[in-house]
């Protein structure tokens, strides 16, 4: 009734409030960790941490810093670049500390108020998940650099920076702390901390906004070749594309930290993403386009995984390996909408998005691994398996990433075809946004309910999941294909002979890198890091191979010298026939009219 309240709803509004006001009424309380954070011989990779650390009165302290990166699903270690951790009282007094795990330190109080905590990081790993310190910039995660209180409770964390005279910025998404002083930010706790990289030296920044909210585009390293001001409009189109797509922007500030180092990679982060690339990507279509796709992937993440997560991805747990079995939508729905972003926002033709879109159905169908690890299984996985290649894991592991991406096109589709058009997963995204991005985030279960739900009865979604998601079985594509009439193009080069190894050259050695599993090279006994010297008595130079090979036919018989730790063997092999190719999708060109309609709704009228 309108107007009225029951006593047992009044009670259930009533522990809402309590349970959001209570955590910011005690962080409110807590003492904050403060660190100044200096740079006095950036050349030697190092940064340097004072931390100001509150006891509350008790006899001794105990800190950690995290051993892995959030986004990032590997332990890394990352207190084994710290050192010379020590301590002392407010009045300079030396105070024990003892390493009491790999990550963790104790430290005798002595009864004091506070402590001041200090210690190094060596800072010279070029990725975008670690720390990195030079003459010229710095750029700092929160995880491998920030010790922390070993408490549960949410504690206010500031950081004050001391620059070399010949830098003048730092930019992170931490908010200033009131009182106007320069490069000193505050975070309300410790995941908001780890959650803010920083960036700091003389970078390029470009401003946009959308509905008044400010967007950066950070660069660092332009050099005269980056396109700066074209990359930010090219983002600022992108970023419109995604607002329309979840219908609001999910933060007051937004940064693109992107480092032009020759290096590469994203990682994503709540109100910002790092972003490494090549000084000419702006150059070339499609390195540009690529630069582009992955600024779209990281943003995406600011819904799809930073607000909208799996359940087991929050709060995290910083000492442990955290699993969940839903990486292929957190990450591969994510490099869906990736490309989907770029066609929306005009960025890319519908022949390029095709195309984008077939290298992910070739990625998954040329792995030997898909048909024997499921994509649920290698998001449970991810922390040993696809973070730890080696030369037989695509022989038995799939690309959660890519075969995510086909898995949401795919169901897209089907979702499509069961609402006759009506809903597509655009409406299953922003479903679950508003009911798993708060505080709990979503089971897999969850997940398929609420795919079930938008897609009805007749969608057959738990015997889509069964199969699959849940299973290493062959994916179907005819559905999606006959409903937006695509076809695949038809490969009509006559198949090679196909030895079923990958190689490399080393120094002018022909090396094996890795064996396909139930290939002509794996029958042959040929191994990982063996040397190939010659076929058929005449000498293989290190980048011929495939051209020699083109010399034989499928099923011809070979003898293969090969060195294997210094001695040689010669195997005998018999080609067999290269996999067929998937070939690309493209548009039927006997697609009905109907079709052209459901696909051009699809890709969009631009």
């Amino acid at each position: 009734m309108t107007g009225l309240r029951s006593p047992l709803r009044a009670a259930v509004v009533l522990v809402g409030v309590l349970a959001v006001v209570l955590p910011t009424a005690v962080a409110q309380t807590l003492e904050p960790i403060e660190y100044e954070v200096s740079f006095p011989a950036p050349e030697t990779h190092y940064v340097e941490i004072e931390a100001t650390v509150p006891t509350g009165g008790q006899a001794q302290v105990e800190l950690m810093m995290p051993v892995w990166t959030p986004g990032s699903y590997l332990v890394r270690e990352h207190a084994r670049h710290v050192e010379g951790v020590a301590a002392r009282d407010g009045r300079g007094r030396t105070l024990s500390v003892e390493k009491t795990q790999k990550n963790r330190w104790m430290v005798a109080t002595a009864g004091v108020p506070a402590v001041t905590l200090s210690y190094r990081v060596y800072a010279r790993e070029m990725s975008v998940r670690t720390n990195w310190v030079e003459d010229r910039f710095a750029l700092l995660n929160g995880a491998p650099t920030f010790m922390t209180l070993v408490d549960s409770r949410p504690r206010p964390h500031q950081v004050r920076l001391v620059l070399p005279p010949s830098w003048a910025q730092t930019r992170t998404a931490l908010p200033e702390t009131p009182g106007g002083r320069s490069h000193h930010y505050s975070a309300p706790d410790f995941d908001t901390l780890v959650d803010s990289p920083i960036v700091a030296g003389n970078p390029a920044v470009y401003e946009f906004r959308i509905d008044g909210t400010p967007h950066d585009l950070v660069n660092v390293g332009e050099a005269g070749v980056w396109e700066g001001a074209k990359a930010a409009g090219d983002l600022e189109k992108i970023v419109r594309a995604a607002r329309e797509m979840w219908g609001a922007l999910p933060y007051d500030r937004y940064l693109f930290l992107n480092l032009i180092t020759e290096g590469g990679g994203g990682l994503e982060h709540k109100n910002s993403s790092v972003l490494m690339t090549n000084r000419w990507a702006t150059r070339t279509h499609s390195a540009y386009v690529a630069w582009l796709g992955l600024a779209a992937h990281e943003l995406f993440h600011a819904w799809n995984i930073k607000r909208l997560r799996p359940v087991e991805l929050g709060p995290f747990d910083y000492e442990n390996e955290n699993h969940t079995r839903s990486l292929w939508i957190a990450e591969g729905f994510t490099e869906y909408y990736a490309d989907q972003l770029l066609l929306r926002a005009g960025l890319v033709s519908d022949a390029d998005y095709l195309r984008m879109l077939s290298s992910n159905i070739e990625s998954v169908q040329r792995t030997p691994g898909r048909l024997v690890q499921a994509v649920e299984m290698a998001s449970f996985d991810a922390w040993i398996k696809y973070y730890r290649p080696d030369e037989n894991s695509s022989n038995t592991s799939i690309n959660y990433y890519a075969k995510g991406a086909v898995l949401a096109f795919l169901l897209d589709a089907r979702i499509r075809r069961a609402t006759d058009g009506a809903r597509t997963l655009d409406d299953v995204m922003r479903v679950a946004y508003q009911r798993y991005s708060g505080s709990s985030g979503y089971t897999p279960e969850q997940f398929e309910a609420l795919v079930a739900g938008v897609a009805g009865p007749g969608a057959g979604v738990r015997e889509w999941f069964a199969r699959a998601v849940e299973s290493p079985e062959e994916l179907e594509y005819d559905e999606a294909l006959d409903w937006f009439g695509l076809r695949f193009s038809d490969v009509s080069e006559t198949p090679g002979a196909w030895l079923g190894v990958r190689t490399r050259a080393d120094a002018g050695r022909l090396l094996i890198a890795e064996v396909r599993r139930g290939g002509p090279a794996e029958r042959g006994g040929l191994n990982v890091d063996d040397e190939i010297l010659a076929i058929d008595e005449f000498r293989v130079e290190a980048t011929r191979l495939q051209n020699r090979l083109a010399r034989y036919r499928p099923g011809d018989a070979v003898s293969v010298l090969v060195s294997r730790r210094g001695e040689l063997r010669r195997l005998d092999v018999r080609l067999g026939e290269e996999p067929p190719r998937h070939g690309a999708l493209e548009m039927s060109a006997t697609a009905s009219s109907e079709q052209r309609e459901r696909r051009e709704a699809w890709l969009g009228s631009r």
